[in-house]
């Protein structure tokens, strides 16, 4: 029987994370910008996935000492005979994953993005995507997202390494609401996940869940003409602020949500090239491996069309207040849209 080992000695902040407690409010205006705790993904993660488990019972979840960082903690405290702290043991939680997951359950398991995709990959690859195992990774904190907690935990390589294994599928999710379809869906999908999630103060991008969620089907949220921005995950909300002020400037631009990296959604890279003219990606990740190199693939074998890929430029990041870093790398709306208003100068559009 497994046994949770959530301490509660008075740390537990489950009041002020699910958006409980009427006297504490995240309101940080230069990175939170008074985004309701209640609709941050990361923060809802744990309790998603209680609610499943309560009609599911091959739902088992374990952390790696992070249960209330992921929030994992919701899980614990309903249903703690299917719960797992292992402590700082990353790549043996993920093993021990593998393991459920041949005798029918169905694990979920969570650590920072930097602990799983880059410290954990070998084992995701043999243990998990291999024998395709239903191992649900659960990256949290991706990206640049742990800020000042220096580079040592940012990742900006694991959409690269993930996309690389055979028979892993990898999905980033944009916000609260797609996380909860994303869980759902992961449910009867054949073998393992690799599911990327932000740190939790992603701005709403989707208004409620996703009825039309699709694992390998991109989500088209906005039309245009003059140029499709392709993004995922954290740069959703960012592409689509980016999209309406370029509309004030008299520019036309489609916005496409590629949630799923892997397998990834070909045909929509292909109608965006036909359609718009001209392609740019944006991602919170090195923009050598991961969603960039992905539909510059598709686009390879098809018809020439201006193409940019947008995230961080193949450097180690540097180390400071997660908004502040978003601002250096224009990954926030003020610079995904500078970056678009020049590329279509560059393109002649």
């Amino acid at each position: 029987m497994m046994v949770a080992q959530v301490d509660n000695c008075g740390q537990d902040q489950s009041a002020l994370f699910r958006g409980d407690d009427k006297e504490i409010t995240l309101k940080d205006a230069k990175s939170v910008r008074g985004t309701p705790a209640k609709s941050m993904p990361a923060f809802i993660l744990g309790e998603e996935l209680a609610d499943l488990a309560d009609n599911d019972p091959r739902i088992v979840v374990a952390t790696a000492d992070l249960a209330n960082s992921s929030r994992s903690r919701d899980f614990a405290n309903r249903h703690p005979d299917r719960f797992i702290d292992f402590g700082i043991a990353e790549r043996n939680m993920i093993t021990a994953a593998a393991g459920m997951a041949s005798c029918g359950m169905i694990p979920y398991v969570a650590t920072f993005a930097a602990f799983c995709g880059l410290l954990g990959a070998e084992v995701i690859r043999t243990d998990c995507a291999y024998p395709r195992m239903k191992v649900r990774i659960i990256a949290h904190h991706s990206g640049i997202s742990m800020g000042f907690y220096g580079t040592s935990h940012h990742a900006l390589e694991d959409i690269g390494m993930m996309r690389t294994i055979a028979d892993l599928t990898v999905v980033c999710a944009a916000d609260a609401n797609q996380l909860r379809a994303v869980l759902r869906a992961s449910l009867e999908h054949p073998g393992a996940m690799y599911i990327r999630l932000g740190r939790g103060r992603d701005a709403e991008v989707y208004s409620e869940v996703p009825a039309d969620f699709r694992i390998g089907k991109a989500a088209k949220l906005r039309e245009g003409r003059d140029l499709t921005i392709i993004a995922t995950g954290s740069q959703v909300h960012a592409s689509l602020a980016a999209a309406e002020r370029l509309e004030a400037e008299g520019r036309s631009v489609r916005v496409v949500d590629m949630h799923t990296i892997k397998p990834l959604d070909v045909e929509a890279v292909k109608a965006a090239a036909a359609d718009t003219g001209a392609i740019m990606t944006v991602e919170e990740h090195n923009v050598i491996g991961g969603l960039g190199s992905a539909v510059a693939e598709v686009l390879a074998g098809g018809a020439a069309v201006p193409f940019l890929r947008h995230g961080i430029q193949d450097e180690f990041s540097l180390i400071g207040p997660p908004a502040a870093l978003y601002a250096h790398y224009r990954l926030d709306a003020d610079g995904v849209t500078q970056v678009a208003r020049e590329f279509l100068a560059s393109a002649g559009k």
